[in-house]
């Protein structure tokens, strides 16, 4: 990852709220060529020692390299927004500001048994957001069974961890507030998020 060091993140703290706040990632691997997925990737464990687990469906090319010990790459992304220098109170040049964590991981196949559990946990994380939340229990078990020897499941254990949030540190204060309220006037949820990451690292 290229890290100006202005933006580097080092928090072990940080770095797991950002994984659990982002939980849908790039999954990299290295076949006959790099192959990428965007799966949701959750993890287990806390901020000084986690673990990161996923599945991937098996009629996808990457299940073929999909091995234990097998190192790969999983990428995780914070909103992201073009800014434009006519924003700042003096001419300067225009950037885009973005958050990511990228987790290089050695790959440990699940068991099945695993691999259900970490289904109920993936199925809980979002269902109990729902208002009327299906849990994977209350899914039919017909259904589950015909779905579950279709993909496999996967620990990610880290082995190398970068985060960078590029988020307009070295500004004047006034430029900082005007990139907030222009990102704000897009009624766009990716710059609404950055809007509020901005301010968090500035005004927190």
């Amino acid at each position: 990852m290229y890290q100006p060091k202005r933006y580097r993140k080092n928090d072990p703290g940080y770095i797991f709220e950002f994984i659990k706040k982002y939980p849908f990632a790039a999954f990299v691997i290295q076949g006959t060529q790099l192959l990428a997925t965007h799966i949701p990737v959750l993890a287990e464990g806390d901020a000084d020692n986690f673990r990161l687990y996923s599945h991937i469906a098996n009629h996808n090319e990457q299940l073929q390299h999909l091995k234990n010990d097998t190192e790969a790459l999983l990428i995780f992304q914070g909103p992201q927004a073009y800014v434009s220098s006519s924003w700042y109170k003096e001419k300067d040049i225009s950037t885009w500001d973005y958050s990511a964590v990228h987790i290089n991981v050695k790959l440990k196949l699940q068991t099945e048994d695993e691999l259900r559990s970490s289904l109920k946990k993936l199925v809980s994380r979002f269902e109990k957001l729902q208002e009327k939340p299906l849990y994977y229990e209350e899914i039919p078990r017909k259904i589950l069974e015909a779905h579950l020897p279709e993909i496999t499941g996967f620990w990610g254990e880290p082995v190398k961890i970068q985060a960078i949030a590029k988020h307009h540190q070295g500004y004047r204060e006034e430029d900082v507030r005007a990139v907030c309220r222009h990102l704000e006037k897009q009624n766009d949820p990716l710059a609404a998020g950055l809007s509020e990451n901005i301010k968090n690292e500035h005004f927190s």
